[in-house]
């Protein structure tokens, strides 16, 4: 059983602790946990707006806390983001996420992540062989 304290990562485990432009993930579970996915919970600050395609996994996010919008590329639909809205990304869409307010995500990648990711200039992590 794996049981770990997110606030005690945030103080103690900055390797699990990954900020980039405008957003702080906190990796829960990783690659090496081998659940076969990854859990992250993540902060986008207010204001900020991403673009993303995650080209080598799927990604699943649950909105905790906040307001935002992502936007599809491919179909130009938007979605609003709120506590309680799910979204997956089950055809590794290329999308805008948006947050007007500070937003606190929970997220699922599969394959899972390692933890030393950080996004390509396209939005994308590295598939893992190439992460390595």
């Amino acid at each position: 059983m794996i049981v770990r304290d997110m606030n005690k990562i945030v103080e103690s485990d900055q390797d699990r602790v990954i900020s980039d432009a405008q957003w702080t993930s906190v990796r829960m579970l990783l690659a090496s946990d081998g659940m076969g996915f990854s859990f992250h919970i993540t902060y986008l600050e207010a204001g900020s707006e991403h673009t993303f395609e995650y080209k080598n996994h799927f990604e699943s996010v649950y909105c905790i806390k906040g307001k935002g919008s992502i936007t599809d590329l491919g179909t130009g639909e938007t979605h609003d983001i709120q506590p309680g809205v799910m979204y997956a990304l089950n055809e590794h869409d290329r999308h805008i996420l948006r947050a007007q307010e500070q937003l606190v995500m929970a997220c699922v990648f599969n394959p899972p992540v390692t933890g030393t990711e950080v996004h390509r200039e396209d939005g994308s992590y590295a598939a893992a062989e190439e992460a390595a």
